[in-house]
């Protein structure tokens, strides 16, 4: 972790006069190419791979952990993941109409609290154009694929269901689990899916043979955890992830200047201790009845651990990659092999 903090992150973030997001898509185009190298994701499998076995909700995992949803959204740069340490890939979020996202700039790196705030908006390619991507993969990813839906922007919410139930049907064949999100605070009203009445006519329609995952936000008091939980037991839900990014803005540097201010999603090291509780909480309230994915703040080992202790099957990055790098994957992995 320390070569790449020391100097790749340091050029990363130059990138684009250090907007985070023109460095984001400069770092997809050279794993896109990196993937098609056999040659180099050799290279990169003996460096960063580590077997660390799990089988969770009848899916077999090779490590514990995976990549979060918002890294790779359409999909453009798959064989690189795994050869990065990966044990899982989560793609998307992934929206049954393409969208651009919301205006830019729209995402923000806050390096004084090892943070990042996003308002992206579910920018994508469209549950199609995906699909078509993984359809023409000439070989296997070796890894579980993980597909995030979302509702577009477009669609009612009335009509949400029907909107992710086409995303499902376009991607089905390529998906070893689908999470639905109904809990990132960039499209206006999706956190209403996350209540009773519209979770549950949600997984009524997707609950089948690959399991469903919800995917929850942070900000939900443990009541309103505890109501959707019930809702994913009853109704079949195969999982839970936790968390989604959250609105509030504790934990942040004043070093991070005007950028602590932008609206949008908070991820990283503020969210570590919320991350924890949400998890142990999903735990405790189902007896262990539901598998959790945690994911939040996870900036070295230790958070990881901190997670598992409290109760998740599998761990995703994303904030915690962006300041750390592959070394980070490869050494929790290694822990969980212990």
């Amino acid at each position: 972790m320390g070569a790449f903090e020391g100097v790749v992150r340091s050029g990363l973030f130059r990138i684009g006069g250090g907007d985070a997001e023109t460095a984001h898509e400069w770092t997809l185009r050279r794993l896109a190419g990196v993937s098609r190298s056999s040659l180099a994701l050799a290279a990169l499998r003996r460096r960063y791979a580590v077997a660390a076995p799990r089988r969770v909700f009848g899916v077999d995992f090779p490590n514990p952990v995976g990549l979060a949803a918002g890294m790779d959204k359409n999909g453009v740069a798959l064989p690189a993941w795994p050869a990065l340490g990966f044990g899982f890939v989560e793609v998307g979020t992934v929206t049954a109409h393409p969208q651009p996202g919301n205006p830019r700039p729209r995402l923000f790196r806050l390096p004084a609290s090892q943070a990042v705030i996003n308002r992206m908006g579910f920018n994508n390619a469209g549950a199609e154009a995906l699909a078509a991507r993984l359809a023409a993969a000439r070989r296997p990813l070796g890894v579980p694929l993980g597909i995030s839906l979302g509702k577009s922007k477009v669609t009612e919410l009335a009509d949400a269901v029907d909107d992710y139930l086409a995303s499902y049907r376009a991607l089905h064949p390529y998906g070893d689990y689908f999470a639905v999100n109904v809990s990132s605070p960039n499209t206006p009203g999706l956190r209403t899916l996350q209540d009773r009445e519209h979770l549950t006519a949600l997984l009524d329609t997707l609950v089948g043979e690959r399991p469903i995952l919800v995917k929850i936000a942070p900000d939900l008091t443990d009541q309103a955890v505890a109501e959707l939980l019930e809702v994913c037991l009853d109704r079949g839900a195969a999982g839970v992830i936790a968390t989604n990014t959250t609105l509030g803005r504790s934990g942040l540097s004043t070093s991070d200047g005007a950028r602590a201010a932008e609206a949008g999603g908070l991820s990283g090291r503020p969210l570590t201790a919320r991350a924890r509780e949400v998890v142990a909480f999903v735990h405790r309230e189902t007896g262990g009845r539901l598998p959790v994915i945690g994911v939040g703040g996870i900036l070295d080992p230790a958070d990881a651990d901190a997670l598992f202790d409290a109760g998740a099957s599998l761990v995703q990055l994303y904030t915690g990659f962006v300041y750390r790098g592959p070394g980070l994957v490869r050494a929790i992995a290694r822990r969980a092999a212990r």
